[in-house]
């Protein structure tokens, strides 16, 4: 006898008895196996948080991106397969100028984040293609003021104040819950985020791992190493066992 579930599992184009989409399913597992990454608006604008979980020492850190800058007003953060994230930048970029010379203007962030989810949705509904096994968040900022939307691979995407996808997802919301404000300033935001991503890790971050993108009016800007570890280094330090 095949095993339950056989058929359903290896076809995208395919509904389980139960109305589910296997492949997608899986997709979303890609995406909890990934490092935990973080976004949260403030004040005046979006931050994002990412960490870049180096194995090895012989890896050098800055050939890691999971945080990218896909217009002078929006950025993306990844967590899942790495290079599934990098189609979407590519696609996201495009986008983006195809915007700017078809209407001379900037894309606004609503518009871009529906082009990609829609993207996205095709490749659940098309045989011999995959789901993209990565989700997004994306920060903008647009006249229409600040932006943080969360996306998976279905295409589904919603609005947040604040939010998390990859391993530590859950942990993060959790704290969020608990301590994010309306009105912070950056540099509260920033303590909050590196708390929250600190806290789903069980451990102390790793200074070389940890990048910060903020999104505002100014438009996108990747914080030098220095700045990030100025901001880790206002955090409490983890108690330890003895006390």
């Amino acid at each position: 006898m095949q095993p339950s579930g056989r058929g359903y599992d290896h076809g995208i184009t395919t509904f389980s008895p139960d109305g589910r989409l296997f492949q997608v399913e899986y997709a979303r597992e890609s995406v909890k196996r990934g490092t935990t990454t973080v976004g949260l608006k403030f004040r005046d604008g979006v931050l994002l948080i990412v960490d870049k979980r180096i194995a090895s020492r012989l890896i050098i850190p800055g050939s890691i991106e999971k945080v990218y800058k896909i217009d002078e007003h929006i950025g993306f953060a990844t967590s899942g397969l790495v290079a599934d994230a990098r189609q979407l930048v590519d696609r996201a970029r495009t986008e983006c100028q195809i915007n700017r010379i078809t209407y001379s203007s900037r894309i606004p962030v609503d518009v871009l984040t529906k082009k990609i989810c829609d993207f996205k949705q095709s490749f659940t509904q098309y045989g011999g293609v995959r789901p993209f096994g990565t989700a997004l968040l994306i920060a903008g900022h647009d006249d229409d003021g600040v932006h943080l939307y969360e996306t998976d691979p279905s295409g589904a995407y919603q609005s947040y104040q604040a939010g998390a996808i990859g391993r530590g997802r859950n942990s993060v919301v959790e704290y969020f819950e608990k301590h994010w404000k309306e009105g912070m300033t950056m540099n509260a935001a920033c303590k909050i985020g590196l708390e929250a991503l600190r806290d789903s890790l069980d451990d102390e971050l790793n200074l070389e791992a940890v990048e910060i993108a903020v999104v505002n009016s100014d438009g996108y800007r990747l914080l030098s190493r220095d700045d990030v570890n100025k901001q880790i280094a206002r955090l409490k330090p983890l108690p330890t066992d003895e006390e």
